[in-house]
């Protein structure tokens, strides 16, 4: 029991994608002596780190990055010769990621989404004619399938125009002639079908776990 060691113990790793060992097999490297020995043992690494990564082997300068990884999860102090240049300490540990922007905006009606609230916007500033004609019938209809996704069985169309109307300020409009919108039963229908496809994929599962 008293060889037992929790991940809070132990050193935080660098790079998380490549687990454990093989940060313990850079730290190894690096208290090697023996030159020669170093660097096959870097190589070797190496190895590993692209057998992790097959996606990347189609990747320009996939080596290039492997090797910039290595001496990153050796917090530089792996002395190897590389086949490239060595990537620069003071860039990489005084540099940070660009802040992530996160929507901020709260819609008014959340079962629609930001996105409509961006398509009506969009819409909005589209020349009159018949291909916003068809963005306002698709915005209306898609509209009318997020609201029945929330928690309805039905909706009658003057509650999406309604709404529509009220996201738009007023000016988007679906014509007369483009009424009634998509059937409810439509929507409900290929909504049965999603689940019902994704009950049968999670019965299969469950089937060959016995």
């Amino acid at each position: 029991m008293n060889s037992l060691e929790y991940n809070t113990e132990r050193k935080k790793l660098i790079i998380p994608e490549y687990g454990r060992h093989v940060h313990q097999m850079v730290d190894q490297a690096v208290s090697v002596k023996d030159k020669v020995e170093k660097n096959k043992m870097a190589k070797a690494i190496i190895g590993v780190m692209g057998n992790l990564n097959p996606h990347l082997r189609d990747v320009p300068d996939f080596q290039h990055k492997l090797w910039a990884q290595l001496f990153i999860m050796s917090d530089f102090q792996l002395d190897v010769d590389s086949p490239f240049e060595k990537p620069s300490e003071d860039l990489y540990k005084d540099s940070k990621p660009n802040k992530l922007n996160y929507p901020q905006s709260h819609p008014k009606y959340r079962f629609y989404g930001n996105n409509i609230k961006k398509m009506i916007d969009i819409a909005i500033e589209w020349e009159e004619g018949d291909m916003k004609t068809k963005l306002i019938l698709n915005i209306a209809n898609h509209m009318k399938k997020c609201f029945l996704n929330w928690n309805k069985d039905s909706v009658e169309d003057k509650v999406i125009i309604d709404h529509l109307d009220d996201l738009s300020n007023g000016k988007l409009k679906v014509i007369e002639s483009n009424l009634p919108l998509t059937d409810s039963s439509e929507f409900l229908k290929n909504k049965i079908k999603t689940n019902n496809f994704k009950s049968g994929k999670n019965r299969k599962k469950n089937k060959r776990r016995f």
